[in-house]
């Protein structure tokens, strides 16, 4: 194994294999992941049409290569995991066959971060996080699906060629370190324990997926009237459940913390496929017995607005970035640097209830539109946090996915009927493991 990090030879000696680091905030992934926390998501397009498993082989084939982040394999080095290109074929294709967001071993997957599946109409995939976020995964699979319709439909592919789309980005600079003012470590941001959900689970691996599917007008009436934005005010429908299901409406010592995920990019004029994302938080702690929705929302917007704003946002890597650095770059051997990342996971990992992700409104290019119906996000588990939400939208409307591990709907049900009780139009669909 080449540790130092350097270039080394290809299999066949004809040229020099390229090498990358890591973006500064996925260093964390590949020491906490395993088979009961996979670190991995799915982004998923459902097309019209039934997809044909040789013709999706073919397109992931031939969009693998324009891909630098994805056409790569990790490898570790002797002070820090490095990317390598990966010399492989493309990982196999393969029909949906188990439980979303498993854990990939890389010597079963070519040395693969990713995977490709597809069921009936829908074309999966799924990624590691050290690669990327929500957003570069969905330049890769919008290009896939782009293929894919142009191998399936020759007409297409005769108009537009074999060429990318021109909102698509191959930019694979790191972000956060382009962005960020060093800053000193005395001040940290300290976040005391969340409220944690408990229950019966299923198995390890085993997931149960809920997803609502609702139209945007609809929804932003309903926000509006609170005086909230869409994201808003899903989120204080999320805590709400949580506090009227898990809580019973009493007042509690620890907040409903929930983890929220910003996308960078807009904010800083970045176009990188690599994550560039922060966490924020939405809280509400229960004071009193049955507080009103009202009062729900009412300090969760609050609580998100304090943070979504440029200057932050910006407070918050670039903390994050510098004690990175000072992990990272000093000079003790990875493998004694792996129990330390370890333990300041473990220690935040209790700071959040749930996970809500909002990847917005997706488009495409114009062209493909006629065959293309809808597209969803699916979070696997980690440590502390058994239930997740992720949300998109397309075409006007709004695909609401609640992904966990508990055998109860309770929260579920809850959020789904709060928004229908609103005059929201909300159509479910599930996995089916719950009628098991």
């Amino acid at each position: 194994m080449n540790t130092t990090g350097e270039p080394e030879q290809s299999y066949d000696g004809s040229h020099e294999v390229k090498w990358g680091k890591l973006d500064n905030t996925a260093h964390l992934f590949p020491v906490i992941a395993g088979e009961g926390m996979s670190n991995v998501y799915r982004v998923s397009i459902t097309l019209k049409e039934e997809i044909e498993q040789e013709k999706l082989q073919e397109a992931l084939d031939i969009v693998l290569p324009k891909f630098s982040i994805f056409n790569c394999r990790l490898r570790q080095g002797m002070f820090w995991y490095y990317f390598e290109e990966n010399g492989k074929r493309s990982p196999r294709v393969v029909e949906e066959n188990t439980y979303p967001c498993q854990y990939i071993q890389e010597n079963r997957n070519r040395s693969y971060l990713f995977r490709v599946t597809y069921y009936k109409r829908r074309i999966n995939l799924e990624v590691f996080h050290v690669l990327t976020d929500g957003t570069g995964a969905l330049y890769f699979l919008k290009e896939l699906a782009y293929q894919y319709l142009r191998l399936v439909h020759p007409e297409l592919r005769e108009k537009y060629a074999d060429r990318l789309s021109s909102h698509t980005s191959l930019n694979t600079e790191d972000s956060f370190l382009a962005n960020y003012k060093k800053t000193k470590l005395t001040k940290g941001y300290k976040s005391g324990k969340a409220y944690i959900l408990k229950g019966v689970q299923f198995p390890t691996g085993k997931m149960g997926i809920i997803s609502g599917y609702m139209p945007v007008d609809e929804l932003k009436r309903a926000a509006k009237a609170c005086g909230a934005t869409i994201n808003e005010y899903l989120v204080s429908v999320f805590v709400w459940s949580v506090y009227q299901t898990y809580l019973k409406g009493m007042p509690s010592k620890r907040p409903i913390s929930i983890s929220v995920p910003v996308n960078l990019r807009p904010y800083f004029h970045s176009v990188t496929t690599k994550n560039f994302f922060v966490m924020v938080t939405a809280s509400f702690l229960p004071r009193q017995e049955n507080q009103p929705f009202e009062e729900v929302l009412s300090e969760v917007r609050d609580s998100l607005r304090e943070q979504i704003n440029k200057k932050r946002l910006e407070e918050i890597f670039s903390y994050n970035v510098t004690g990175e650095q000072i992990m990272i770059l000093r000079t003790i051997p990875l493998v004694f640097k792996k129990p330390g990342l370890k333990g300041i996971y473990n220690m935040h990992a209790k700071a959040n209830t749930a996970t809500v992700t909002n990847l917005g409104k997706i488009e495409v290019a114009p062209e493909y539109q006629e065959y293309v119906e809808t597209f969803g996000v699916l979070l696997s588990r980690s440590k502390g946090q058994n239930v997740k939400m992720s949300l998109s939208s397309y075409n006007n409307m709004l695909t609401a996915t609640i992904t966990s591990t508990f055998r109860d709907t309770k929260l579920q049900r809850a959020f789904f009927r709060y928004l229908a009780a609103q005059g929201i139009s909300v159509t479910i669909e599930s996995n089916g493991v719950y009628y098991e």
